[in-house]
């Protein structure tokens, strides 16, 4: 298994916030509570996700969980 495809090793409750960059970076997002989430990459890019259900995991990679625009609750993050 590469490490891409391993088992998270570490998680956190995040907190949503339009300032705080994570490093590393987040591998995956578990979504406890129903809504969008919008999330940045390494990147720079932004991507909102939207109509997710609780019990979602995103498997992709973020270095920013934003305040603006997110409505899920209870997050998650995974490395």
């Amino acid at each position: 298994m590469t490490s891409k495809t391993k088992p998270a090793v570490s998680y956190a409750a995040l907190t949503k916030s339009d300032s705080t960059v994570y490093s590393p970076p987040y591998r995956a997002l578990y979504v406890g509570g129903d809504g969008n989430v919008v999330l940045v990459a390494a990147d720079g890019s932004t991507a909102t996700f939207t109509g997710l259900v609780a019990g979602t995991i995103l498997p992709v990679e973020f270095v920013q969980l934003m305040s603006t625009d997110t409505t899920a609750t209870a997050l998650v993050g995974l490395l």
